[in-house]
């Protein structure tokens, strides 16, 4: 059997299995009720009968609230990935030559100069063959595609990025780095660092807006652009808003609905945010000490406009409550920028300490929205992919890999509706999945993390995301019962780990090794009003979550593999 533990003075949760079958795209409901376990108890039972008969609750309307995460990714996930097209720029036109062991900077440089000075699409083309390359490659407009051709095509990076200058956009993050001396120190591994700049940030493939800033540090950076208007008016998950001036938005533009804590440290927005448990929590203090920042966004497109009603993209995340101040204001981005079909590789460096990385980074993601990363490996990174302020980006088919201990894998931090799919993480990583700062709405799914498996949710007002039929494998020694397969990192001023309504779903756990006997797959204590639907394994296990979470088919299979495609089936099918 696998026993459930709410911790950190939660209650236990009875868990009742519902049953909802599906036939022919319509959805009939039934109350069917297994034998009630005893409290906080469900039975590990993966026989074929009952997975054929089990559905979550959340396909029955008196189930737990679960967002629709239905909305991430490219165009909302209703179009699959285009081709790139447009006027194509090979670098073997600029002087590049593959596999002569020399540096192609400079001949790739020009070819970049000559695609951006082009108007229209353009495709910046890298052949078979293995290219060298010693600087980052900034992109930085839209209708731009950097393009190899598939496994043939390798980037090859010898240096760290911390062996260039530092870049313009990371002025406001050194001067924070060093203004709070901001150092990893490990006293029994006599480390006392200070942090590096690519820790979290920065990639030698970099998209961003010229005009873009990026995250927020220091408060003598903050200007703020002016709103275009208020929000007087919109409902939680409502495609509609009602604001107070439309005179300045226009239909098809892409813009920022923000949300913000003017109240305090016991400001009404956190209620929102973290329940009523949030009076019980440990919160950090940079939910109400930068009461200018917006503390929830959500990045939309205006697909109509009637008066002062406008119709969105995607459903609003939050009501419109007077005083969060909900507020549109512009945003700068770039549209329909696509990386994909080639190999980033680094030499196996020497593994730095944590915060300490020497900047093996492979693709930076700023300001990008309607946008895909699609079918790239990376080798030996310190970090993978790292996003900051992007939306409505689809990362699919991305395989990382190598000896080398890595940071991040993919990370997610300020997104909104970000659809990360068929992730393949093969090499050791601190955080191998990772919703970080700000991370809304989005999603991780058909994903296998085969080494030391950790799904990371990394503090910073991130909530409402979704782990989606995920394959965690851990490795255990012999005196070893635990593993914190759900992890919560994140920094104090930062906490608690998550807000309400994440979700884990259908999360087979795979242990090698270990005692005899149950294995506990922990959580961050912290952790806010999860949903935890359709955890399995191949041991007996017991589950110790958080605050307030919502167990249901511990130790059985769902029998719909994945929420995502459920969910997105469902509304494609309404349209």
């Amino acid at each position: 059997m696998s026993l459930v533990k709410s911790g950190s003075g939660a209650k236990c949760v009875m868990v009742f299995c519902k049953v909802a079958l599906f036939f022919a795209g319509v959805l009939c409901l039934s109350a069917c009720m297994q034998s009630a376990p005893q409290p906080g108890k469900v039975a590990n039972n993966n026989s074929q009968a009952n997975i054929a008969k089990n559905k979550a609750s959340i396909l029955l309307p008196d189930g737990p609230y679960i967002p629709d995460y239905s909305y991430a990714g490219y165009k909302n996930g209703e179009v699959q990935l285009p081709e790139p097209t447009g006027t194509v720029f090979n670098v073997l036109d600029y002087g590049a030559k593959p596999d002569d062991a020399l540096d192609d900077t400079q001949a790739v440089f020009k070819a970049l100069a000559a695609a951006n000075n082009h108007q229209g699409p353009v495709i910046l083309k890298f052949p078979a063959g293995r290219f060298i390359l010693s600087d980052i490659i900034y992109i930085e407009r839209s209708d731009f595609a950097l393009k190899g051709e598939g496994k043939d095509t390798t980037l090859y990076y010898p240096f760290p990025l911390s062996t260039l200058p530092t870049p313009a956009a990371f002025k406001e993050l050194d001067e924070y780095l060093i203004k709070f001396d901001k150092r990893q120190r490990e006293k029994q591994n006599n480390v006392d660092m200070p942090f590096s700049l690519y820790a979290w940030s920065g990639g030698f493939i970099w998209t961003q807006s010229p005009n873009a800033r990026g995250k927020a540090y220091l408060e003598e950076y903050d200007d703020f652009p002016e709103p275009l208007t208020v929000v007087t008016k919109g409902a939680k998950d409502s495609l509609s808003i009602t604001v107070e001036d439309s005179t300045e938005i226009a239909i098809g533009d892409v813009v920022k609905i923000e949300w913000y804590n003017k109240e305090g440290e016991f400001g009404s927005i956190l209620d929102a945010m973290y329940g009523d448990r949030m009076r019980f929590a440990k919160l950090g203090s940079h939910h109400w000490n930068y009461p200018d920042r917006a503390l929830v966004t959500q990045m939309v497109r205006i697909t109509a406009k009637q008066g002062n009603e406008l119709t969105l993209s995607s459903p609003l995340v939050m009501e419109a409550r007077t005083q969060w101040q909900p507020s549109v204001v512009p945003w700068e981005h770039l549209q329909n920028v696509f990386i994909s079909d080639l190999n980033i590789d680094f030499p196996n460096g020497i593994a730095m300490p944590h915060h300490v990385e020497a900047g093996f980074n492979a693709i930076y993601l700023m300001s990008l929205f309607d946008s895909y990363v699609n079918s790239v490996t990376i080798n030996n990174a310190d970090a993978g992919i790292i996003s900051d302020d992007i939306a409505n980006v689809t990362i699919s088919d991305v395989t990382t890999k190598g000896e080398h201990d890595a940071h991040y894998t993919v990370h997610m931090g300020s997104v909104f509706n970000v659809l990360n799919e068929h992730i393949r993480v093969e090499n050791t990583a601190v955080h191998p999945l990772s919703f970080n700062t700000y991370a809304v709405k989005s999603v991780y799914k058909d994903s296998v993390v085969f080494s030391m498996a950790r799904l990371d949710q990394h503090s910073g007002a991130n909530h409402h995301n979704l782990f989606d039929n995920i394959t965690a494998h851990i490795q255990l020694d012999s005196t070893q019962d635990s593993f914190k397969v759900f992890d919560g990192g994140g920094a104090g001023y930062w906490k608690p780990s998550h807000g309400r309504h994440s979700t884990m779903y259908n999360i087979n756990v795979q242990v090698e090794g270990g005692k005899p006997g149950s294995i506990t797959f922990n959580g961050p204590s912290d952790g806010v009003e999860l949903n935890m639907i359709g955890v399995h394994s191949n041991r007996e296990f017991e589950v110790d979550y958080g605050v307030d979470t919502y167990f249901e088919q511990i130790g059985q299979i769902p029998l719909v593999p994945s929420l995502y495609d459920y969910q997105l089936e469902q509304r494609l099918n309404k349209k």
